[in-house]
């Protein structure tokens, strides 16, 4: 596949500095890189961004998803891989929201010399508890497949019921409605694929072998990622720095730009894994 084909297959988009740092934006399940959009100012002036959508989200090549590839972690991983190599790009910051997250993880671990840094917002290793080593995750195999037996049903139904709990600001109605919009722009079956492959994920393996700095963005009353979640990554990830948040849910970057924008400059100015103060 050339460079060109590439770039449109995850719809990619290059903006600031063209000689700036590079900051490449991963966003997670169920919406694309305009997730983004809120703290996208913080950045251009003095970074080159990269963004792009994962393949069955945006505005991405549709016909390129397949079932099989991305059924797990490593087809996404693949890609991105793909589009470092079609920019021509090293020394990079990778920023991961959610199931980016877990990329992030995967390719500071088996691709590190293309990494300069990554942030982990809103990130887990694996959602799903793992009993037989004392893991808790937050969510059961139980839980999971009720959420995914809900998906199946009927997930327009599901997106606008759980998009205002996963958002988690229920004095900004809007929020939550935004992001129910966003869930519904993707199709339905690719949706229940991705669901199924971010949260059976288990990247807990890797967290050792991350060979770069990782800053841990922690949200408050995120009810995908509990607290002592941020506090497992942070344990096991070599060089990284937890930052405990005041915002609250798991978007972060639509309901909080501020905050999440300047916890990611400060690190990004810093030049010491822990240099930043717990919140």
């Amino acid at each position: 596949m050339s460079g060109e084909s590439i770039l449109r297959r995850n719809n990619v988009t290059v903006l600031g500095r063209t000689d700036g740092p590079v900051l490449m934006f991963g966003h997670g399940f169920g919406t694309d890189q305009s997730m983004w959009d809120k703290v996208l100012p913080y950045f251009v002036e003095d970074y080159r961004v990269v963004l792009f959508d994962h393949v069955g989200a945006g505005g991405s090549d549709l016909d390129a998803y397949e079932s099989a590839k991305y059924s797990s972690v490593e087809g996404y991983v693949t890609d991105i891989v793909e589009i470092l190599d079609a920019l021509d790009l090293t020394e990079v910051t990778f920023i991961g929201h959610s199931m980016s997250a877990m990329l992030a993880v995967t390719l500071a671990a088996e691709h590190a010399q293309r990494l300069r840094r990554v942030v982990l917002l809103a990130a887990s290793a694996s959602y799903m508890d793992r009993p037989e080593d004392g893991y808790e995750g937050g969510f059961s195999r139980e839980d999971l497949e009720e959420l995914f037996e809900s998906l199946d049903d009927n997930y327009v139904v599901w997106a606008s019921r759980m998009a205002p709990v996963f958002m988690n600001n229920p004095h900004r109605p809007e929020l939550g409605a935004d992001l129910a919009n966003r869930f519904n722009r993707t199709t339905p079956h690719i949706a229940r694929e991705l669901a199924r492959t971010a949260f059976l994920a288990d990247v807990r393996h890797l967290l050792s072998k991350v060979r770069v700095p990782a800053l841990i963005m922690q949200c408050a009353d995120d009810i995908i990622v509990p607290m002592h979640v941020g506090a497992y990554l942070h344990q096991n990830i070599p060089s990284s720095t937890l930052v405990n948040m005041k915002a609250k849910g798991h978007f972060p970057q639509a309901s909080a730009p501020e905050e999440t924008a300047h916890t990611m400059l400060r690190y990004l100015g810093s030049t010491t894994p822990g240099l930043l103060t717990l919140v």
